[in-house]
């Protein structure tokens, strides 16, 4: 079979090959690298195998690169990792076999690559436990202990049959059938490690391979072992399952084979249609998928992507049935907010700003739609505006993923609406420049001015001055705002202790206040 390496990568592996050769030890290309060369995916890694010790032909390796590049090991694995810098590591023509660059490679540039180094192995595996047993053992040794043929591919680097594939369970045939299968029984495989599931899954998903039918059964057999396996690690494949091309292959594979009921509960909830007094209402589960869809076609945002998977994530727990109308799901972006936080500490998804991301889009999913009716003021454009903020490009991105209808005409209709929506938001924000603005008046200068600590009634006069604001009762100045805010604090009598002339000097900078903004 041929595979195209670049000069760059025939080189290191040269490299490599004759480092081998010295050190009395066979050598082998094998795994993704192999399988990605054959499908004509990019890659910027390779796993080298060696019958004997692999640490020691990673410190060799590393010892012919000037300077020597950054060597890691773990003894306990007997695993080495290499990662080239080619900015550090110059590929200069002479170290090429023709003597040039390959073309795109100039001498000396940029770009990295990762190599990890093992040592040929036998595994066996204890029922409760992910981790290995290893003893040494040979190249066939370790191509059995591989997850799927197509990752049990190896090259030899040996100098009496270099660039040989070895092939012993037809991962190339594999390849052109597009199917995700075993080496060995796939019970026996899933069991020794259930993560196995988990990447059986992404494969079809990244790669668009369907699992045979036999390792497919497998999965739904053993679906309860993925539990001795760690949350990070499970997350690790499903993140790589949202950010394929297509995703919903890969939930729907989650799904069908019973993982998805253990790992995101939640998700499985949204699964199915009821009816009632012959009302029915969609199904929420492959709404998700297809809105998902919808958005990896527009962006590859792994955060937008999963707005797109939670936006509807409450639905179950507010659906009820109203006489004459139907079904309903009333607060479901409220209630869906509120569940973000709970499914990213679930999942060990980062609690920081993405997820906060995450929930401000779940929780104003509807509000676009809300205004693509007529005679919608500016005070409720300015409200959408203020509340996305720097995410209202991402916010109208999830909202037109979100028409999934069959119907040719509704689609259009409503994307015809959105567009308007977008026009009426671009207009007000070019006359008020709202987003990402703040009133003229802060809680620190409410404090200040009426002696108070962080409490209610602070809260109560910030948000009124920007109710006000918003909603086009007052003008966006501090003169405006100044005035409001006593006449607030006099209803929940409360009085002032310093006086206007004091404070004057105190007045926020010129970007949190808009003297422009128009009222309604």
């Amino acid at each position: 079979m041929d595979i195209k390496c670049t000069e760059t990568e025939l080189f290191i592996l040269n490299k490599i090959s004759h480092t081998a050769q010295d050190l009395g030890l066979e050598s082998y290309l094998i795994g993704g690298f192999v399988r990605d060369k054959i499908i004509g995916r990019k890659t910027k890694d390779a796993d080298i195998v060696c019958v004997g010790d692999g640490i020691e032909l990673a410190k060799a390796v590393a010892k012919r690169f000037k300077p020597e590049p950054k060597f890691s090991y773990f003894k306990n694995f007997g695993t080495a990792h290499l990662h080239l810098d080619f900015s550090k590591h110059h590929v200069v023509s002479k170290d090429f076999p023709n003597g040039r660059p390959h073309p795109g490679q100039s001498e000396g540039s940029a770009g990295t690559f990762d190599i990890e180094f093992v040592g040929a192995r036998k595994e066996s595996y204890r029922y409760h436990s992910r981790k290995p047993e290893v003893r040494a053992g040979t190249l066939k040794d370790d191509q059995e202990r591989r997850d799927f043929t197509i990752n049990a591919l190896a090259i030899s680097l040996n100098k009496g049959d270099y660039g040989q594939l070895i092939d012993p369970f037809n991962g190339s045939g594999d390849i052109k059938r597009k199917i995700i299968r075993t080496p060995l029984d796939p019970l026996q495989t899933f069991s020794d490690d259930p993560l196995r599931m988990m990447r059986a899954i992404r494969f079809a998903s990244q790669l668009g391979f369907k699992i045979e039918e036999k390792t497919f059964q497998a999965i739904k057999e053993g679906a309860d072992r993925i539990n001795i396996i760690s949350q990070e690690r499970i997350t690790d494949e499903l993140m790589k399952i949202v950010d394929s091309s297509k995703p919903s292959v890969g939930f729907d594979l989650l799904y069908q084979s019973g993982l998805l009921h253990i790992i995101f509960p939640q998700m499985v909830d949204l699964a199915g249609a009821e009816y009632k007094d012959g009302i029915g209402h969609k199904d929420n589960f492959y709404h998700t998928l297809n809105v998902l869809d919808n958005i990896a076609e527009k962006t590859d945002d792994t955060w937008l992507r999963w707005a797109a998977i939670l936006h509807d994530i409450a639905k179950p727990a507010t659906k009820k049935f109203e006489e004459g109308h139907g079904w309903t799901f009333h607060g479901h972006e409220v209630v869906g907010g509120r569940m973000v936080p709970k499914i990213f500490g679930k999942l060990k998804l980062p609690m920081n700003e993405k997820m906060k991301f995450v929930r401000r889009l779940v929780e104003l999913h509807l509000r676009p739609i809300s205004l693509t009716k007529e005679n919608i003021t500016d005070s409720a454009i300015r409200r959408l505006l203020f509340d996305a903020g720097e995410d209202f490009d991402a916010l109208m991105i999830l909202c037109e993923a979100d028409i999934t209808s069959k119907n040719k005409w509704k689609v259009k209709k409503y994307m015809e609406n959105f567009q308007l929506v977008r026009k009426r938001c671009e207009e007000v924000e070019e006359k008020d420049r709202i987003r990402n603005w703040q009133p003229p008046i802060d809680g620190e200068m409410i404090m200040e001015i009426f002696g108070l600590k962080p409490s209610k009634p602070v809260g109560i006069i910030k948000d009124a001055i920007k109710d006000a604001i918003l909603d086009g009762v007052i003008a966006n100045n501090y003169d405006d705002a100044y005035n409001f805010m006593l006449e607030k604090a006099r209803e929940i009598n409360i009085k002032p202790i310093k006086s206007e002339s004091t404070i004057r000097s105190r007045r926020l900078p010129g970007p949190k206040s808009n003297p422009d903004l128009h009222q309604d």
